[in-house]
């Protein structure tokens, strides 16, 4: 006699690690695994290529980068898609859901570039810079202005729109900036934002009224290092 077949059910990760109810106990067993987070991160301003994630997390290997797309893409936070033509190309994107852990990246990266410990001379991607540059956003003193700042960072491109203390950003150039900022990697730029280093130290070109570049770049600071 056959067994009638049973439904396959996707087991839900909550109550996995820890066997507790608080969303933030979710909130890990979701995100918490050794990379997934950065993957999200990488994903912020639009989907990718499993090569350009892979590429943008030198230290991922194939293997965990696959396993943690496949978590990610069963809790919800991702899902797949195909580029179009010339060049078609299976993409990971974050769903509407996924996008709305910008604000939990945000508030972790704040908070720990707080620490003493915090390095930030270790490698930086093109996108956990821009996302840097929405963190540390002084939002009352861009209050008024209104700057259209291109970025080139080796092949990445991106616009960010500044507009009464907001700064979306998207990827590509989309409009005729005010200001253009290039570096062949982030570090360079994060050097001129956040250190005090100027553009030709640093070997980063900038085209534009270099007083609204001044003005732009002042708009953002890290947080004063806890215990100092």
């Amino acid at each position: 006699m056959k067994l009638p077949k049973e439904t396959k059910q996707a087991k839900s990760p909550h109550g996995r690690w820890y066997g507790d109810a608080c969303g933030a106990a979710f909130g890990l067993e979701l995100l918490g695994e050794r990379w997934s987070l950065l993957i999200v991160r990488e994903l912020m301003f639009g989907p990718r290529r499993f090569t350009d994630i892979r590429a943008n997390l030198p230290g991922i290997s194939a293997k965990v980068l696959t396993e943690r797309l496949a978590g990610l893409e069963g809790s919800g936070v991702v899902r797949r898609s195909t580029a179009p033509e010339p060049t078609p190309a299976q993409l990971y994107g974050l769903t509407e859901w996924g996008y709305a852990a910008e604000p939990i990246i945000q508030e972790i990266g704040r908070w720990a570039a707080a620490s003493p410990l915090h390095d930030p001379t270790l490698p930086l991607s093109p996108v956990s810079f821009m996302l840097s540059l929405r963190t540390m956003l002084d939002v009352e003193a861009a209050r008024g202005m209104m700057i259209v700042a291109s970025f080139a960072i080796g092949t990445a491109r991106f616009t960010a729109r500044l507009a009464n203390g907001a700064m979306p950003v998207e990827r590509g150039e989309t409009a005729p900036p005010d200001l253009h900022f290039e570096a062949a990697i982030a570090p360079p730029l994060a050097a001129v934002f956040y250190g005090d280093v100027t553009p030709e130290t640093a070997g980063v070109s900038v085209t534009g009224d270099w007083e609204i570049a001044r003005r732009f770049i002042g708009l953002f600071n890290l947080p004063t290092a806890h215990g100092k």
